[in-house]
């Protein structure tokens, strides 16, 4: 059995791990006269139950949270495993025609396809996990000749794709959406921002100092695949940034520093700058300046451009809400920024969660639907790059390339 089709997220699994840790507490005291050779048996016993509650602990966090879906997920054995995957194509997608018979047969139903594959950027050479949601309308003849608008929607860490279609359930979100007509016919594309390993390797979207690309391959490399491979639209307002948590800091901090790739983004319990802890690799190695350029806040005051941002916290999440207050007080025109609050909400997955049938609206609303592609002659509005300091990570984006 692979370490892959072990599930971390099953009910199964959670009601397994409850039940002997409830054994193994229970045996500490049941047998603790009983054994013959009390000290080693009795320190068993205690570091039995000990490991098995902070196992149901990890787990019962892993549930909330949707990190880790499987074991190998967990080790970070490269190894995709994800429920909602209709259809596995060859690297970059090349032969993604496979997929049209599944997509067409979606399609009568209303629904959209899921497709997984890995895809190497051209400029960083980072190979990772993306999936891709194909909405119903990607293989009607009727639309052939249209550029449909995407999202990029980031994981938080430290989760990849995966936790956007079984966690997230997003592409039913995303049925739903389109076929009430608040959001346009969209391809999702969900990538890996972080790569394996991922314990004590989040990167928070950014080119590290002499270290990953992480930034350009999320924007320069995904969006030059996606325009060549996906046919999606290259116009700046088709395209948006969307995540929760880390996520949610990755989609507002690419959308200000790229104004001219991207035209708007939504963050859920998402911050204003990266945040070091024992899991965030040292991404910056004492340069102010690429420290600086990676913060929303500091980036709305200093280079606006006209994007949308929507930043969406619990009321019981005091940092997030401050942290959207700094960028609120940054924000200078031709920025809009708009927020609102959930009532009695915390830093969890339900959040996120209960919001994305509003997200979706909101994007509807901003993101312009699917064009001709003669249409699209200037592709950034006349939005120019800001200056980027140069991260030294290898192929990175750096001053106004683009």
């Amino acid at each position: 059995m692979h370490l892959s089709s072990i599930r971390l997220d099953s009910p199964i699994t959670m009601s397994i791990v409850v039940a002997v840790t409830l054994l193994a507490i229970i045996a500490v005291p049941l047998f603790w006269e009983r054994w013959k050779r009390k000290l080693l048996w009795r320190t068993v016993t205690i570091l039995g139950a000990v490991v098995s509650i902070v196992v149901t602990t990890g787990l019962t966090g892993n549930l909330i949270g949707g990190f880790f879906p499987t074991v190998g997920s967990l080790l970070g054995t490269g190894v995709y495993a994800a429920d909602s995957i209709d259809a596995e194509t060859s690297a970059n997608g090349e032969n993604l025609e496979v997929v049209r018979e599944v997509g067409t047969a979606h399609a009568k139903e209303g629904k959209g396809t899921v497709v997984h594959m890995k895809v190497t950027g051209r400029r960083t050479k980072l190979t990772r996990d993306v999936t891709v949601y194909l909405p119903p309308q990607y293989f009607d003849p009727a639309y052939k000749s249209l550029k449909f608008p995407a999202i990029e929607w980031i994981p938080n860490y430290p989760s990849g794709p995966e936790v956007v279609t079984d966690g997230y359930k997003l592409p039913d979100q995303l049925d739903a959406a389109i076929a009430k007509r608040a959001l346009p016919p969209v391809v999702v594309i969900m990538p890996d921002p972080t790569g394996v390993p991922k314990i004590g390797h989040d990167t928070e979207c950014v080119d590290e100092v002499n270290g990953t690309a992480n930034d350009t391959y999320l924007t320069a490399d995904l969006r030059e695949w996606a325009l060549q491979k996906l046919g999606v639209a290259a116009d700046r307002k088709a395209w948006t940034f969307a995540g929760w948590s880390s996520g949610g800091y990755c989609a507002m901090n690419l959308v200000t520093r790229h104004p001219q790739w991207y035209g708007q983004a939504v963050s859920v319990s998402g911050y204003d700058r990266a945040q070091m802890d024992a899991e965030t690799e040292n991404l910056y190695k004492g340069r102010q300046d690429v420290d600086d350029a990676n913060n929303v806040g500091i980036t709305v005051r200093l280079h606006p451009s006209p994007v949308d941002i929507l930043a969406i916290w619990g009321e019981n999440e005091k940092f997030e809400s401050a942290a959207a207050e700094l960028i609120r007080g940054g924000v200078r025109p031709p920025v809009r920024f708009q927020s609102w609050k959930v009532p009695d909400a915390g830093h969890n997955m339900n959040t996120f969660k209960s919001q994305i049938p509003e997200i979706l609206t909101w994007i509807g609303a901003h993101t312009t639907p699917p064009a001709p592609a003669g249409r699209q002659v200037e592709t950034t509005g006349g939005v120019q790059p800001w200056p980027l300091p140069r991260s030294g990570a290898p192929g990175a984006l750096a001053d106004v390339d683009q």
